[in-house]
């Protein structure tokens, strides 16, 4: 065998022991030091989030439930779970003053926002909750209600 391609196949021996090495002291950190992060679940959820599954939603909303899109205001136009109002993370304190009657007098509010990897649900629900409006997060958000193959609407309206 040259001397060139066992000199190769070190190299790469080399380059995969470090990375392999690499990524085990950084799963063990990550594990044990208390200043990680649980792996496989959303780091969007913070203790007192509180998610719920699309059919769980859509029980809830056929029974009255006031559902909020905090998607920016353009998305919820393009398309929206029917009913559900725009309370749009980006603007929060503007639509949250028109809705806040409604929101005060709703017992059972469920935010949702664009998915897995989307903060903005989880901001909205906590600044109701600051604001004395408990509010409930749709797990995985919008592609949750739409994978389920729930209804959508278009337009500006509820």
């Amino acid at each position: 065998m040259p001397a060139v391609a066992t000199t190769e196949r070190l190299r790469l021996s080399r380059a995969l022991l470090i990375v392999v090495a690499g990524s085990a002291l950084g799963l063990g950190w990550n594990a044990f030091s208390g200043h990680g992060f649980a792996l496989g679940s959303n780091v969007y959820v913070k203790p007192g989030d509180e998610l719920i599954e699309a059919p769980a939603a859509r029980q809830r909303l056929e029974k009255g439930a006031l559902m909020l899109d905090a998607r920016m205001l353009f998305a919820y136009e393009a398309e929206h779970i029917p009913g559900a109002l725009p309370l749009p993370e980006d603007d929060f304190e503007k639509h949250f003053a028109l809705l806040e009657p409604k929101l005060r007098s709703s017992l059972d509010v469920i935010v949702y926002c664009a998915g897995f990897g989307c903060e903005a649900a989880h901001i909205v629900t906590r600044k109701l909750k600051q604001r004395g409006v408990p509010a409930v997060i749709l797990n995985e958000g919008w592609p949750a209600w739409t994978d389920a193959g729930y209804p959508t609407k278009t337009g500006p309206q509820p």
